[in-house]
């Protein structure tokens, strides 16, 4: 599978002057990281939930692919995580990323203005074909039993 090329702009002036441009950490990284763009830092009790500008806009413009908003491990041990738990960008999606930080912590966490707060995949897409059925034409062994069917030992 050829890599994507995604249109990447750029929405807050500060990027490549106070903070990084966008990229990969380092040769093996999967993800780039998402920076807040505030113009302050934002304190965030527990539980409370703040939506932060990343400061950047995508186009990835080839429907095979999406990105996903992930957490970072190191923070989300701390307490901060993403309201959302995941956030998908779409293909034909132009605005800017948002990000939803959630404190889910027992300490207030403050997010100065370029904090790495969350991290940004691109992965491929298979749009699958729905055919409406009434009834499956193959019965599993599971059918139809949900949570907890199979016990916890």
């Amino acid at each position: 599978m050829t890599a994507p090329v995604v249109d990447l702009k750029i929405l807050d002036p500060r990027y490549g002057r106070e903070f990084p441009l966008p990229t990969y950490a380092t040769a093996g990284s999967a993800a780039i990281d998402l920076r807040a763009c505030v113009p302050e830092p934002v304190a965030l009790a527990p539980s409370d939930c703040r939506l932060v500008p990343a400061g950047i806009a995508l186009h990835i413009a080839d429907r095979a692919f999406a990105a996903l908003i992930l957490p970072r491990s190191g923070l989300g041990h701390k307490g901060l995580v993403l309201g959302n738990t995941v956030g998908l960008i779409d293909s034909d999606y132009q605005g800017e990323i948002t990000l939803s930080c959630w404190n889910r912590g027992t300490e207030s966490l403050v997010i100065a203005p370029g904090d790495r707060v969350a991290q940004l995949l691109i992965v491929p897409v298979v749009t699958a074909h729905f055919r409406i059925v009434e009834q499956f034409s193959a019965v599993t062994d599971r059918g139809a039993a949900g949570f907890g069917h199979s016990g916890i030992r």
